[in-house]
């Protein structure tokens, strides 16, 4: 990685402002369920702290579209923040405003403060100079470690770079060094999975994949527009029918290129869209009218099965099937447990990949998941992400 982080300069006795992705899913209640993001902030909050640094936190959480909306409040945040690091994280109640100012002015080394959700104000999202540089007045240091967010040039991921020296967290160098070397530098052979609904979501990523795989499996309802490329019936399944040509010049290209393109061989069909819907297994070229593909079937899993196998490095983005439903998530389900057990280095974008193996029960035996479902694809595309360009050189 060629971007400085926290270890590269001096933050004892400076106020660090860390930009932190604390955008966590929540009940009705306002309990969070799922700490993962929380808990993948831990280790910069407490080098930071180690190094006696005065810790200035800040995120988003949800789209409040600039008004004050108290159930996208940062409270909940700074409670679990607390119970996690074991001392008291403080909460100011504004961003840039009296609050942020009072409690950031006379902090002591170690303490750690909270600002309250960035997105409260319009400005954040409008990158707004004046605002960035407000929310910079409040520190010395600005710390980059929202990879989820690095995708968005706003106030707090790109803007306040501006006007202060900007590093990057472990997060982020975490997600770089595993995303890259996987696309830049992987251990061959290197096999990708794409799956999820659409190919209009994944026409970058696989068009700059085809020039460093392998091998590319393509899965999950994407693969029925390929299907239909081809001449095949699909009856109700999903299909983006202004992608056909797309499909078509992929397979194509993919041959130019040498790299094994494969697409199921078999497909789990169901009556309807429905956890309980009537099913069965049929040859993609049996698909009846009426009939909607919602997962990949047994000889497609043997298939992929037999690639991985062989696979040094797996990038996998996107799921199989309809895994939401059990009855339907076997595809992905069996794909994750291989993958999980192999010895093969193994990266998982954000989003839905993540929540699949989550469900899997498989993800603390993937080498690297992306905490970034929209920042992970565009770094696969090849493009620079605002938040990672700012931050200063090695």
């Amino acid at each position: 990685m060629s971007k400085k982080t926290i270890k590269d300069i001096d933050v004892t006795g400076k106020k660090v402002l860390v930009r932190c992705d604390f955008n966590v899913p929540q009940d009705e209640n306002g309990n969070i369920t799922d700490t993962r993001r929380i808990v993948g902030a831990i280790p910069t909050i407490k080098y930071l702290i180690e190094h006696n640094a005065k810790v200035i936190l800040c995120s988003h959480l949800g789209r409040p579209k600039g008004e004050v909306k108290k159930e996208f409040s940062l409270e909940p945040v700074q409670k679990e923040l607390s119970k996690e690091l074991g001392i008291e994280v403080k909460l100011a109640n504004d961003i840039v405003g009296e609050s942020a100012k009072t409690l950031t002015q006379n902090m002591k080394e170690g303490e750690i403060v909270l600002l309250e959700n960035v997105r409260f104000d319009k400005r954040e999202e409008e990158n707004d100079r004046e605002f960035s540089k407000e929310l910079a007045s409040l520190a010395d240091i600005y710390v980059n470690d929202a990879f989820g967010t690095a995708h968005r040039a706003h106030s707090s991921t790109a803007g306040v770079a501006e006007f202060l020296p900007a590093v990057s967290g472990f997060l982020i160098e975490k997600e770089i060094k595993f995303l890259g070397e996987a696309l830049n530098n992987p251990k061959r052979p290197f096999v990708s999975i794409i799956g999820g609904k659409k190919v209009s979501d994944k026409i970058s990523v696989i068009n700059n994949l085809l020039d460093k795989v392998d091998t590319l499996l393509i899965g999950g309802g994407m693969a029925y527009t390929f299907f239909k490329a081809m001449g095949l019936n699909i009856g109700t399944s999903l299909c983006e029918d202004d992608k056909l040509d797309f499909a078509k010049e992929l397979m194509t290209k993919a041959k130019e290129k040498g790299v094994k393109l494969l697409l199921p061989v078999d497909v789990v069909v169901a009556k309807e869209f429905a956890s309980d819907a009537e099913s069965k297994v049929v040859k993609i070229d049996q698909i009846e009218d009426g009939w909607e593909g919602m997962d990949i079937g047994p000889e497609t899993i043997k298939m992929f099965e037999e690639v991985l196998k062989e696979a040094k490095t797996i990038m996998w983005n996107g799921p199989l099937g309809v895994f939401e439903f059990d009855k339907f998530a076997k595809g992905t389900n069996e794909i994750a447990k291989m993958i999980g057990n192999s010895e093969a280095i193994s990266v998982i974008g954000g989003g839905d990949s993540a929540a699949a193996i989550e469900k899997a029960g498989m993800a603390d035996k993937m080498t690297h998941i992306s905490t970034g479902g929209g920042a992970s694809l565009e770094f696969l595309e090849g493009k620079k992400l605002p938040g990672i360009e700012c931050l200063l050189e090695k």
